[in-house]
């Protein structure tokens, strides 16, 4: 290949979006073939657990597959993401309807920025309206 063509194919990915998920899941692959599963990792204790959950779902719903897989296997996170609802629960946090379609951090940030203070946050966060989540799907 000359370098002209090198070039273009690498304008003409990064134009699509493929170049940064191409960079992507190499790293994601880099990081399973290095990952030392012989190494017992220590057990994951429920607050990091929870924490963990936020993120992935965070990461799921902005499709940052690789980010999230990568995640995952480092942080010994179960496969399977903790059910929402079961989340909400443990969180002590009351959703309206309208919030179910973003990640739960969407809401938790949005107590907090509009009217939330942190000193005398009860153990509930209240519902918070969808004029607080963001408006569209992301990559729009």
């Amino acid at each position: 290949m000359d370098l002209l063509m090198v070039l273009v194919l690498k304008d003409t990915l990064e134009k699509r979006g493929a170049l940064g998920q191409i960079k992507a899941r190499i790293r994601a692959e880099v990081f399973n073939a290095l990952d030392d599963q012989s190494v017992p990792r220590p057990a994951l204790s429920r607050e990091n657990l929870l924490i963990n959950e936020l993120i992935r779902e965070y990461l799921e719903y902005n499709k940052y597959k690789y980010t999230a897989s990568v995640l995952t296997s480092e942080a010994g996170q179960p496969e399977v993401p903790l059910d929402r609802e079961f989340l909400a629960k443990e969180l002590n946090i009351a959703e309206d309807t309208n919030g179910k379609s973003v990640p739960l951090l969407y809401g938790i940030l949005s107590h907090f920025l509009h009217g939330g203070k942190a000193e005398s946050t009860q153990h509930t966060l209240p519902s918070v309206s969808l004029l607080n989540y963001p408006k569209a799907e992301p990559g729009q």
